[in-house]
């Protein structure tokens, strides 16, 4: 009975603003799997990369043994360096927007909560 008074004293904003446990409970699984899916593509990602720059530096060093005169050597060194640098821009590039999405997931629940009460008071 107390509970029941109480709810008819709040204000029908305050019974609009406020959830169940069930609802939270659903928003808190939902962010935390999409969290650890994010996090599992990051490393996905990172693990593949690092994959990739041991086999091209494997076959940088073939290469630069392979080398014949001073100057095929440096031009070697030359190519290798320009490749690192723009698969290092590609991964970092490809790594911020992983986790530019992920802090978005991790915040859309708090903006939703923000909207809501905001168009409530307005």
């Amino acid at each position: 009975m107390a509970n029941n008074l109480e709810e008819f004293q709040r204000s029908p904003k305050e019974q609009e603003f406020q959830t169940s446990p069930k609802e939270q409970l659903e928003a808190a699984t939902t962010l935390s799997s999409s969290f650890v899916e994010s996090l599992k593509t990051i490393a996905a990602e990172t693990t593949e990369y690092s994959k990739k720059s041991l086999e091209n530096g494997s076959a940088f060093v073939e290469k630069l043994l392979a080398a014949k005169t001073f100057e095929s050597a440096v031009q070697i060194q030359s190519e290798y360096t320009k490749a690192c640098y723009e698969a290092f821009i590609a991964q970092a590039t490809k790594i911020g927007e992983l986790y530019s999405n992920l802090f978005k997931e991790i915040f859309k629940p708090i903006e939703a909560g923000l909207t809501k009460v905001q168009s409530g008071q307005k």
